[in-house]
């Protein structure tokens, strides 16, 4: 149950802070914080940010090629 608890908080934390889903399901800033500290929070947190970056890189390498292409030159008219 603590499990889904301390999940449910990292996934709603931007939308409405800790201090208020904590306060809400009766659980503790402490407990959550501490529960970050772990070893296997820290692995998922490392996994999730390895994730995201690869994401970014994909999306970075898409624009940067698709802009690439989209290059306007200036041709003077020929007489």
């Amino acid at each position: 149950m603590r499990s889904r608890r301390w999940g449910f908080i990292s996934e709603n934390r931007a939308e409405f802070g800790v201090k208020r889903i904590c306060r809400v399901l009766g659980a503790s800033r402490a407990g959550y914080y501490r529960h970050l500290a772990t070893d296997q929070a820290r692995a998922e947190r490392q996994a999730e940010e390895k994730r995201t970056v690869s994401e970014i890189r994909a999306i970075h390498t898409d624009v940067a090629d698709r802009h690439k292409h989209d290059r306007i030159h200036f041709q003077e008219p020929t007489s």
